[in-house]
Protein backbone atom coordinates (compact mmCIF):
# COMPACT_ATOMS: atom_id res chain seq x y z
CA UNK A 1 0.00 0.00 0.00
CA UNK A 2 1.24 3.55 -0.81
CA UNK A 3 2.21 6.00 2.14
CA UNK A 4 0.30 9.15 0.35
CA UNK A 5 -3.11 7.58 -0.49
CA UNK A 6 -5.86 10.31 -0.97
CA UNK A 7 -9.42 9.54 -0.40
CA UNK A 8 -12.34 10.95 -0.55
CA UNK A 9 -14.57 11.24 2.34
CA UNK A 10 -17.29 8.85 2.69
CA UNK A 11 -20.91 10.13 3.11
CA UNK A 12 -21.23 7.93 6.37
CA UNK A 13 -20.14 8.08 9.55
CA UNK A 14 -19.21 4.85 10.02
CA UNK A 15 -17.06 4.16 7.28
CA UNK A 16 -13.84 2.23 7.80
CA UNK A 17 -10.63 3.01 5.67
CA UNK A 18 -8.14 0.74 5.13
CA UNK A 19 -4.30 2.57 5.73
CA UNK A 20 -2.21 -0.14 6.11
CA UNK A 21 -1.39 -3.95 6.40
CA UNK A 22 -0.47 -5.16 9.84
CA UNK A 23 2.14 -6.99 9.35
CA UNK A 24 4.05 -4.26 7.34
CA UNK A 25 3.00 -1.57 10.91
CA UNK A 26 4.42 -4.85 13.22
CA UNK A 27 8.04 -4.57 11.47
CA UNK A 28 8.22 -0.81 11.16
CA UNK A 29 6.94 -0.06 14.41
CA UNK A 30 5.91 3.17 12.81
CA UNK A 31 4.10 3.89 9.87
CA UNK A 32 4.17 6.98 8.22
CA UNK A 33 0.32 8.09 5.72
CA UNK A 34 -1.69 10.39 4.32
CA UNK A 35 -5.34 10.04 4.17
CA UNK A 36 -7.79 12.36 2.52
CA UNK A 37 -4.93 15.60 2.99
CA UNK A 38 -4.64 14.21 6.46
CA UNK A 39 -1.02 12.92 7.95
CA UNK A 40 -1.24 10.61 10.08
CA UNK A 41 1.75 8.27 12.34
CA UNK A 42 0.08 4.37 12.75
CA UNK A 43 1.70 2.63 15.82
CA UNK A 44 2.23 -0.60 17.18
CA UNK A 45 3.48 -1.44 19.99
CA UNK A 46 3.52 -4.51 22.26
CA UNK A 47 0.23 -5.49 19.90
CA UNK A 48 -1.91 -2.82 20.34
CA UNK A 49 -2.20 0.01 17.03
CA UNK A 50 -2.64 3.33 17.88
CA UNK A 51 -3.28 6.14 15.29
CA UNK A 52 -2.35 10.20 15.91
CA UNK A 53 -1.61 13.28 14.30
CA UNK A 54 1.84 12.98 12.30
CA UNK A 55 2.97 16.61 13.86
CA UNK A 56 4.39 16.91 17.17
CA UNK A 57 1.62 19.95 18.77
CA UNK A 58 4.55 21.18 20.75
CA UNK A 59 7.27 21.76 18.27
CA UNK A 60 5.51 20.21 14.37
CA UNK A 61 8.29 17.71 14.47
CA UNK A 62 7.47 14.37 12.93
CA UNK A 63 6.40 11.63 15.08
CA UNK A 64 6.91 8.93 12.43
CA UNK A 65 10.56 9.77 12.92
CA UNK A 66 9.94 9.01 17.10
CA UNK A 67 10.31 6.40 19.07
CA UNK A 68 7.73 4.55 21.14
CA UNK A 69 8.15 3.40 24.88
CA UNK A 70 5.90 2.20 27.37
CA UNK A 71 3.00 2.94 25.74
CA UNK A 72 4.06 6.87 24.94
CA UNK A 73 5.25 8.37 21.87
CA UNK A 74 8.78 9.76 22.01
CA UNK A 75 9.19 13.21 19.63
CA UNK A 76 12.29 13.14 17.71
CA UNK A 77 12.89 16.60 18.29
CA UNK A 78 12.71 17.60 21.57
CA UNK A 79 12.03 14.00 23.76
CA UNK A 80 8.70 15.09 25.24
CA UNK A 81 6.08 11.93 25.15
CA UNK A 82 2.45 11.49 24.69
CA UNK A 83 0.14 8.70 25.90
CA UNK A 84 -1.25 6.68 22.80
CA UNK A 85 -4.21 5.89 25.63
CA UNK A 86 -5.08 9.72 25.57
CA UNK A 87 -2.71 11.79 24.41
CA UNK A 88 -1.50 13.49 27.29
CA UNK A 89 1.96 14.99 26.58
CA UNK A 90 4.75 14.47 29.51
CA UNK A 91 4.96 16.46 32.88
CA UNK A 92 6.36 19.89 32.13
CA UNK A 93 5.75 20.78 28.35
CA UNK A 94 3.51 23.61 27.53
CA UNK A 95 1.24 21.91 24.68
CA UNK A 96 -2.16 20.83 23.97
CA UNK A 97 -2.71 16.71 24.04
CA UNK A 98 -2.04 14.69 21.19
CA UNK A 99 -4.81 14.09 18.26
CA UNK A 100 -5.65 9.99 18.44
CA UNK A 101 -7.85 8.77 15.77
CA UNK A 102 -9.63 5.54 16.22
CA UNK A 103 -8.62 2.34 14.59
CA UNK A 104 -9.86 -0.59 14.36
CA UNK A 105 -7.82 -4.39 12.81
CA UNK A 106 -9.63 -6.73 10.91
CA UNK A 107 -7.78 -9.55 8.55
CA UNK A 108 -4.48 -8.42 9.00
CA UNK A 109 -5.44 -4.26 7.96
CA UNK A 110 -5.45 -1.42 9.68
CA UNK A 111 -8.40 0.70 9.31
CA UNK A 112 -9.17 4.38 10.12
CA UNK A 113 -12.81 5.63 10.15
CA UNK A 114 -13.51 7.98 7.97
CA UNK A 115 -15.47 10.39 10.43
CA UNK A 116 -12.04 11.34 12.06
CA UNK A 117 -10.49 12.87 9.36
CA UNK A 118 -10.83 16.18 9.76
CA UNK A 119 -7.57 18.70 9.50
CA UNK A 120 -6.53 20.34 12.43
CA UNK A 121 -6.49 23.93 12.35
Amino acid sequence: MPDDWAFGLASSPDQWLPVCSLPRLTAAGIVAVRIAGVDLALISDGGVVSACERACPHEQADLACGRVVDGRLACPRHDASFSLVDGAISDGWPSRPLRLYPVRVERGEVFINAASLKPLR
